[in-house]
């Protein structure tokens, strides 16, 4: 019997897991607050997917997207429950638009993060509607829901290119520990 080859992470694997567990963390840390309308959540965790995609491209963004929802619902403990299919279905709504939103030139953090709240939101109400909760007068929470999207955001597309503001000098290889403890992983 053959000796398995030993797994090597490469430094974007490393920076990927760090970013994940930071939006993991924040997930988990929102998840504990009382939200004063259901559906409604300001989706902080999100401001690392958009640093993600401005800073390191669209490919690492879903990554850490997709990730961040498996790992948190296995946190929380609502791994394929309703609301990890929701929290799924907003997610992989977002990263297609995240995808969709690199076609669009100029497309900085504010604008992907409107673009990935608004598809999160509408990926989330349409598998609620169509699937968990089919009554006909839901429907007319759907501007409300998108109003609340639109404005949270706004806010975490600020915090967002704050955040790759604050950075910019650091490049796109030295800004995170993560890429120094990855050196010795190459």
């Amino acid at each position: 019997m053959s000796t398995p080859e030993p797994v090597t992470a490469t430094r974007e694997d490393v920076r990927i897991a760090w970013l994940a567990a930071l939006a993991t963390g924040i997930h988990a840390l929102e998840a504990q607050l009382p939200s004063p309308v259901p559906g409604i959540k300001p989706g902080l965790a999100n401001v690392i997917t958009v640093f993600a995609v401005c800073r390191y491209g669209w490919r690492v963004a879903a990554w850490v997207a997709i990730l961040r929802v498996f790992a948190a619902s296995l946190l929380l403990g609502n791994f394929l429950s309703p609301g990890f299919l929701l929290a799924l279905a907003g997610a992989s709504a977002a990263v297609a638009a995240l995808g969709l939103g690199r076609l669009l030139p100029g497309t900085g953090a504010l604008g992907y993060s409107v673009l990935a709240a608004c598809a999160h939101m509408t990926g989330q109400f349409l598998l609620a509607w169509g699937l968990l909760i089919p009554h006909p007068a839901l429907p007319y929470l759907f501007p409300w829901l998108m109003t609340a999207a639109l404005v949270f955001g706004v806010v975490n597309g600020i915090i967002a290119g704050a955040v790759l503001r604050r950075t910019r000098g650091h490049g796109r290889a030295s800004s995170y520990a993560a890429d120094e403890i990855s050196d010795g992983i190459e």
